[in-house]
């Protein structure tokens, strides 16, 4: 706790009607960290969240556009500090390893320090969402590289410099895959830690939709993957389109060279027209990618101006 006395630390905690749980989390934290300030972003909570959240002590702020995604974007641009800890407002994460985690990116010089949930209750971490993470957290690591073994935890801490270089596009729950597409991206140096994952209190009701917002984190990793690595995407897609013209020209090549004569003639015009796909594909992706090579840098100058977590002597 020593290493982190000088450090400005911000406790983000993002919440949609989270009345039975918030004044909970913002005690917890109070506790465990007392120098740090718990902000609460409300997003357009219909129940006491707001006003329960200013009687246990804790900075409110509003924003109107609805989505975790744009709750993180107005979080990361309207606080300032050396160290950002994000919670979920559902007081399923255990608060009393947050000094452990800032101490650990400080320590280490990390940019980002996820808490890994490990939980044995079934209702807390059901199996659909088990299984959903593992092969999303796959599939990030398949195009991206494989730091993360849970890339969906919501318990993350975060350095200034990760917090001002980050873009955040997402508008909803995809958001914590962009988060860790970012610091992949980057090439930062971040860590994993085991939390404890508790069950949701009763009464309390769980926003995520399992199907519905798997599907909208999967569509968000195609659309990251053709954003930051387009000479691979478009590279599939040549791929596809030769691969498709050379199985319909092969056996009009065979009549041609047997018998002279070319007797599918759409199918001849329907090749040439997937080879030319192709080729274009192919060349979208080679333009793509030196353009994308520019954005990074500018993104790594953005990142690289401001100074690395260290530990602060008074």
């Amino acid at each position: 706790m020593n290493k982190l006395i000088n450090q400005s630390i911000a406790i983000l905690v993002p919440c949609y009607n989270e009345e039975l749980t918030v004044a909970a989390i913002v005690r917890d934290f109070n506790a465990c960290l007392p120098q740090a300030v718990v902000y609460v972003f409300d997003n357009n909570s219909k129940d006491a969240t707001v006003r329960l959240a200013l009687d246990a002590g804790a900075v409110v702020r509003n924003v109107p556009l609805q989505g975790k995604g744009n709750v993180i974007r107005r979080m990361f641009a309207d606080v300032d500090a050396d160290i950002y800890i994000m919670v979920d407002g559902d007081n399923t994460y255990d608060a009393s390893v947050a000094p452990q985690l800032a101490e650990k990116l400080v320590d280490e010089g990390l940019d980002m320090v996820v808490g890994t949930r490990v939980s044995t209750e079934q209702e807390a971490y059901r199996f659909g969402h088990r299984f959903g993470n593992r092969l999303l957290t796959g599939s990030v690591a398949a195009v991206f590289g494989n730091t993360f073994t849970d890339m969906l935890s919501g318990y993350r801490v975060f350095s200034r410099r990760y917090a001002k270089s980050f873009a955040a596009h997402s508008a909803g729950f995809e958001t914590e895959t962009e988060l860790t597409v970012h610091a992949l991206e980057l090439r930062m140096p971040v860590a994993e830690v085991e939390t404890i994952y508790r069950s949701r209190p009763e009464g309390s009701v769980s926003k995520l939709n399992t199907y519905r917002d798997g599907v909208r984190i999967l569509w968000t990793i195609v659309k990251l993957f053709k954003t930051e690595k387009p000479l691979a995407f478009f590279s599939l897609a040549f791929f596809a389109f030769m691969l498709a013209a050379v199985g319909l020209a092969f056996p009009l090549l065979q009549t041609y060279l047997e018998t002279g004569l070319v007797p599918r003639l759409p199918t001849a015009i329907l090749s040439v027209a997937l080879s030319l796909f192709g080729v274009i594909s192919l060349n979208c992706g080679l333009i793509l990618d030196t353009v994308t090579k520019g954005r990074i840098e500018q993104k790594r100058f953005a990142y690289l101006a401001i100074s690395a977590p260290r530990v602060k002597h008074a």
